[in-house]
């Protein structure tokens, strides 16, 4: 198999990827060679990406075991993220799941150091109390088995959508979410050392997802972030923040025309690696 994968031919600290690597649509030579057996299919999408959102984690978690195969059936240098479980996100009282929390990340962190940010997602129709939120943000670990642990938010409740939630990640260093969908509330305020970004509008009619007139702003915004600059043209809730300081990126092209996403991961990492 042939692998494009190296770190040192990449960007530092940018990981461009898609959401999952289990995709019909994507076999057969749309993404994956024809002839790739299924369980050699995430060997081969690390060769071809730098980084991969988990969603399955959303539905159930898996055993230590499969976390640490895919670990080892990566390249180093690669990274995931995972998005936390529905149980957890959809609770009553999220300041009450710290034991779910702590089960969840106890397996996941056997990733080891391909694992990046977790991403806690709250779906549209969830009413967010603010007080619980807060509460449950600092259940929270900063640190998992001595590696830093990061975090990103993704809240679609209008409501809770305010610049009062951009202060309070902003004091545990939680990334908000990016998202470019109409349908969903956005944002780019930066709120921790890194920035996350879901970009779910690529269609059927460009080979790439994204016409080159809307993926080469995304590599201008992603070396702006990487310098520590904001993308002021994107819509914020706060006033935009004043640091510098070089953040990582994490961008994932997600559902929307999903068989295009790895072609769009691809292009959007050569335009950045390429300047």
């Amino acid at each position: 198999m042939n692998d494009l994968f190296s770190s040192a031919a990449h960007a530092p600290g940018v990981h461009i990827g898609i959401g999952g690597w289990t995709y019909v649509p994507w076999r057969g030579g749309t993404f994956y060679p024809v002839g790739l057996v299924q369980r050699r299919e995430l060997e081969y999408a690390s060769q071809q990406l730098t980084s991969i959102e988990i969603n399955g984690t959303y539905y159930g978690a898996q055993k230590p075991h499969i976390y640490a195969a895919w670990r080892d059936a990566t390249p180093e240098g690669f990274m995931f993220s995972a998005k936390a479980p529905k149980r957890i996100v959809t609770a009553r009282k999220l300041a009450a799941s710290g034991g779910q929390i702590e089960d969840f990340i106890d397996g996941i962190s056997h990733l080891g150091d391909r694992l990046g940010p977790l991403l806690w997602q709250f779906d549209a129709g969830r009413t967010l109390d603010r007080e619980d939120l807060a509460a449950f943000l600092q259940l929270l670990p900063q640190q998992v088995n001595g590696r830093r642990q990061r975090h990103a938010l993704e809240v679609r409740d209008p409501g809770c959508f305010d610049a009062e939630l951009v202060a309070l990640i902003r004091q545990h260093g939680i990334a908000l979410v990016y998202t470019d969908s109409v349908a969903y509330p956005n944002a780019a305020d930066l709120s921790g050392d890194f920035v996350y970004a879901r970009l779910m509008g690529s269609r059927d009619e460009h080979a790439t997802g994204y016409p080159a007139s809307e993926l080469a702003p995304w590599a201008d915004r992603v070396r702006r972030w990487r310098k520590g600059e904001d993308a002021t043209e994107l819509p914020h809730l706060a006033a935009p923040s004043a640091a510098a300081a070089p953040r990582e990126v994490f961008l994932y092209f997600i559902s929307a025309a999903k068989h295009r996403n790895p072609a769009a991961a691809r292009e959007l990492q050569r335009l950045i690696d390429a300047n």
